[in-house]
């Protein structure tokens, strides 16, 4: 190790992201040394053998290291990792966010695995902290957990039933980053339009967002991690389309793009519902853009019915595509269902990819010669430019080299690689 600080090896989602700050500020406040903690990710089986990889990896550079694993793979099968010999010791995901835990590291070592019943914590605590090392915009955590039980999904069993933090907590979170310097924040969790109803009042996303805008009127961008649109409530659509801080660009978790597939996944909307839902946003708003999480190869499809997920492309106006094949998780339903051969949803996954960089190319180029507003996030001083992200989420260059976390009017003047070139508006 370069130096004895607890290095903090993140994998998966933003909500990981997140919870690795929480892990950091831990482990330093246990002045805990000379250790390396993985926040493993459970989506696929390929994320949880990368962590494996990199545990043993770790290891071998680093022999006298303690390594400690938690996370989602480690909350779902602790003794995959506890049966690791370069493993000291496995925290659940309740665990990880438990100052004790970095306390007591090493308590006893007959006690390597501390991993509770996720399905029995009811409550999502909220942690305040100060900022995100090396990144120019924050992660407020909203809720954690998932209620739904979709076939293909193993992660309920990961972070148990969902769960809401409220929006007094949230709201004090964001002024702290605000006053921090932070003039960008996305809101995460596991199932964020589930948010509210186990809260007193039940309130919802949207009526959360509108507190925030409202309570904190210095945070400049507001941005949704990925939302469920067939749980879109009202005043979170009135955000969506009216107010300008709320960033215009959508991720969704469509998942398919045919009815029967939707269907076997124990989704609930249909293809129809989609559609639906980005022709009134754009109706409403013109300029929001659409990413999008879709499976490829889900069990018992056929080509026919992959096409309908292509089509779902064009006929959403998708633009940022997260493209998974399908990936078979022991304990799912899913997992039961008949199989397509690996070849298959290698294939179709590289199509949907193909699609996708069609589609954000035809995004980047109606960018050219427009006005842009880009948060700086990365400095790169041996080729003097700066990196960025539109409001819209497109990458940027831009030239010269800027302050990161600052907002830069620019104008972008070309596009390459799937990335757009801009210079500072004086």
């Amino acid at each position: 190790m370069n130096n004895n600080k607890a290095k903090v090896v993140t994998f998966g989602c933003r909500l990981n992201i997140y919870e690795s700050e929480i892990i950091k500020e831990h482990a330093e406040n246990a002045r805990l040394t000379d250790a390396f903690i993985f926040n493993t990710c459970a989506v696929t089986a390929e994320a949880t053998r990368q962590a494996k990889q990199s545990i043993r990896r770790t290891r071998r550079n680093n022999p006298d290291a303690n390594i400690i694993v938690t996370g989602c793979a480690a909350q779902i099968d602790p003794q995959q990792f506890s049966d690791m010999t370069e493993v000291d010791q496995v925290f659940g995901n309740e665990e990880k966010l438990s100052s004790q835990s970095y306390q007591d590291f090493g308590i006893s070592k007959s006690e390597r695995v501390a991993v509770n019943d996720i399905m029995s914590i009811k409550k999502t605590a909220p942690h305040l902290i100060d900022g995100f090392e090396e990144r120019s915009r924050a992660f407020v955590q909203v809720q954690n957990g998932c209620d739904h039980r979709c076939t293909f999904c193993i992660i309920p069993y990961g972070r148990g039933n969902s769960r809401s933090v409220p929006a007094g907590e949230v709201v004090t979170q964001i002024q702290k980053l605000v006053d921090n310097g932070y003039k960008e924040v996305i809101i995460t969790g596991v199932d964020i339009t589930s948010y509210g109803p186990d809260l007193p009042g039940n309130p919802t996303l949207g009526t959360l967002c509108q507190q925030i805008l409202k309570r904190v009127p210095d945070l400049q961008r507001l941005r949704l991690s990925s939302i469920d649109s067939i749980e879109t409530d009202e005043a979170l659509f009135e955000i969506i389309t009216n107010d300008q801080r709320m960033m215009p660009h959508l991720h969704l978790s469509l998942q398919a793009g045919d009815n029967m597939i939707l269907k076997r996944m124990k989704r609930r909307h249909t293809r129809e519902d989609s559609i639906e839902f980005c022709n009134t946003v754009l109706k409403a708003r013109p300029d929001v853009v659409f990413g999008a999480d879709i499976i490829a190869g889900f069990p018992t499809e056929t080509e026919e019915m992959f096409k309908n997920s292509m089509r779902l492309v064009e006929d959403c106006n998708l633009t940022y595509l997260h493209v998974f094949p399908y990936s078979e998780r022991e304990g799912t339903p899913a997992a039961k269902m008949p199989q397509l051969d690996r070849s298959i949803r290698k294939e179709r996954a590289a199509r949907l990819r193909a699609l996708g960089e069609k589609k954000v190319n035809q995004v980047l180029k109606k960018t050219v010669g427009k006005t842009v507003s880009i948060l700086i996030e990365k400095n790169m001083k041996d080729e003097q430019i700066s990196i960025g992200h539109t409001e819209h989420f497109a990458p940027v260059k831009l030239i010269g080299i800027h302050t990161i976390g600052d907002i830069a009017k620019a104008q972008v003047t070309n596009y390459q690689d799937g990335v757009l070139i801009a210079e500072i508006i004086q």
